[in-house]
């Protein structure tokens, strides 16, 4: 039997220029978290004002922000070293957000994470905030922004209540060109559905039952700005696709489909069943953005055999989608219960477009439902 390996926590990089609203956004998570413990680092400066809190540039310090959640202020060299330590079993986090200066490069930042030896952390993403009124000007101080956009995995054009909507769609638009196959979503006050970048964790029932009243059981019931707590509406950013199939993938067409993903789509997380191709393991798929990671595990005693996964992303046509996914089903000489029929050798072939992306002895991830919430299941896809 295999042993329990610890699931990996994503880190998610929030990059923007001086007054887009990142910190507002991270902010918002942090009191939107659902019970998520959530490790804040702050790249050189920044403010985080959460539960009557302020920490500002204290580099090389470490504050409790309440619930499980911290945050650290830190210099970018020193990035390993506060990853390590927010990775270890006792902190218990689930997520990690670095908040990167106004003036840093993001994709250093992300060259680092994804360079990184720790084995307990997962790429989350690129996200960067636009200030919607504010943009051409921020062109015109940094046109580095462009650089900025073109490696962003999730856009937030921030602030769209200040424009009209003539303006919005045209810096939509301009936003869009720039950032190519990133998903843009529009907000005000940095508000977005905290399940766009990681997903709620589950916990014991022991481990909420009994604890004080904090600041974010009370900003549920009464939010700032007269906004109700965690707005409905903030689901109509995106869009949620969920598939599942009995039949196994065909590897080739599922890569395929993979590698022309289209644009808008940020997120796809779940579990695929290559049949044939690996008749021991399910394969974890974790994707964000360009990004994409494979993990294998053996299949459990009596485990159905199927493909469950989730796609979340703005502008997206779910039912081409859908239709895509199906179309990457194996054919009936490749079925689960047909097994030995498929061409050995062209099988083994087409696997090699997974393998590439197949990630060796990590951590395994949680499993989540349909929906994309964390299930109690044993193992498999995180995002």
């Amino acid at each position: 039997m295999t042993p329990p390996r610890t699931p990996q926590i994503p880190v998610v990089v929030l990059a923007g220029f001086l007054g887009s609203g990142k910190t507002t956004l991270l902010n918002h998570l942090l009191r939107n978290r659902a019970g998520t413990r959530i490790g804040v680092i702050v790249n050189d400066f920044g403010a985080i004002e959460i539960d009557a809190m302020t920490v500002s540039g204290q580099v090389g310090s470490t504050v409790s922000l309440g619930n499980g959640c911290l945050c650290c202020a830190v210099d970018a060299s020193e990035l390993d070293t506060f990853l390590e330590t927010l990775t270890r079993p006792s902190a218990r986090l689930d997520v990690i957000v670095i908040e990167a200066s106004g003036l840093a490069e993001p994709q250093e930042l992300v060259r680092m994470l994804l360079a990184s030896d720790n084995p307990h952390i997962l790429y989350g993403g690129l996200v960067e905030v636009v200030d919607a009124v504010e943009f051409d000007r921020t062109r015109q101080r940094h046109p580095e922004i462009d650089r900025h956009l073109a490696v962003a995995d999730l856009v937030v054009l921030n602030k769209t209540d200040r424009v009209g909507e003539a303006e919005r769609e045209r810096l939509r638009a301009a936003v869009a060109e720039l950032s190519g196959p990133a998903a843009v979503i529009s907000a005000v006050h940095g508000r977005i559905d905290p399940e766009l970048l990681f997903d709620p964790a589950l916990r014991p029932d022991h481990e909420d039952k009994v604890r004080q009243l904090t600041f974010e059981d009370l900003l549920r019931e009464e939010a700032p700005d007269g906004h109700e707590g965690h707005d409905d509406h903030l689901h109509a950013s995106y869009e949620s696709v969920d598939f599942t199939s009995d039949i196994p993938m065909d590897p080739r067409r599922f890569m395929e489909f993979l590698d022309s993903r289209p644009d808008g789509l940020y997120r796809i997380k779940g579990f695929a069943d290559f049949g044939e191709g690996d008749r021991d393991h399910t394969y974890a798929l974790h994707a964000v953005g360009r990004f994409l990671r494979f993990v294998p595990r053996p299949w459990a005693r009596g485990e159905q055999r199927l493909t469950q996964l989730v796609m979340i992303g703005a502008g997206i046509d779910a039912a081409a989608l859908s239709a895509g996914l199906a179309a990457c089903r194996a054919d009936g000489a490749e079925r689960a219960d047909e097994p030995g029929r498929a061409d050995a050798a062209e099988v083994e072939r087409a696997m090699w477009g997974v393998l590439r992306y197949v990630q060796e002895q990590a951590p395994e991830p949680e499993v989540f439902d349909a929906h994309g919430t964390a299930d109690p299941r044993e193992a498999a896809a995180e995002a």
